[in-house]
């Protein structure tokens, strides 16, 4: 790093395994080098859910992550604190399969490398609705004129990252028919009369609303 300098201090920006020896005289004489101590950086680490989604709903599959900024090209070793569990993961991601209410809570993580550490995060606040959310469905018009035709809209209110299921039936006692299935667009328009509903579903494997009341 730096070689016959007058100055015994110095001061040091990366990790790693540092030591030192000091040298006088023509020709020089060194002593024995010093024994080695380490230096550890520490960086940042933080959770983040996988996907924006606002509202979390009980039997969804999600899953956290744990970002270490300026990490990248490193092989870290992951740590979790998290409600309700005894055995958190060891790796960067957390994944929960049909996550229940007794999930909600805080959760943090904290990670390490050769020389490189983190604290733990701040808290990511997990909350998850009890209640299944409904798909709402609503029509332009009730009367498709001759020769044209009706906007459907579909929507979950409060919530994102929905695709959409279209159904449509001749009457109340005939079998459902899926028009449009993981439609990402919560928009159509329909020439045919009948009785339409509509869900939603998203994530992976999907997890899918009530439908929505017919119209």
């Amino acid at each position: 790093m730096r070689g016959n300098n007058a100055n015994r201090v110095i001061s040091v920006s990366q990790g790693g395994l540092y030591h030192c020896r000091g040298g006088r005289g023509d020709p020089v004489f060194y002593t024995e080098d010093s024994a080695p101590v380490t230096i550890q950086k520490q960086v940042l680490a933080a959770v983040k859910l996988q996907h924006s989604w606002s509202q979390i709903f009980t039997g969804e599959t999600i899953t956290l992550r744990c970002e270490i900024q300026g990490g990248e090209g490193k092989v870290w070793k992951y740590e979790w604190t998290a409600p309700n569990t005894n055995s958190p993961p060891t790796s960067s991601e957390y994944r929960i399969s049909r996550v229940s209410v007794s999930h909600s809570g805080d959760y943090r993580c904290r990670g390490s490398s050769d020389y490189l550490l983190t604290g733990w995060s701040d808290a990511f606040t997990l909350t998850v609705s009890s209640s299944k959310p409904r798909a709402t469905l609503t029509a332009q018009s009730s009367v498709i004129p001759a020769g044209g035709s009706v906007t459907l809209s579909c929507s979950v209110e409060g919530s994102a990252g929905w695709k959409f299921d279209w159904f449509r039936r001749d009457s109340v006692s005939s079998k459902d028919q899926l028009m449009r299935g993981n439609e990402a667009n919560r928009v159509i328009s329909v020439s045919q009369g009948g009785l339409y509903h509509c869900r939603g579903g998203r994530g992976d494997p999907a997890f899918y609303t009530e439908d929505s009341s017919d119209v």
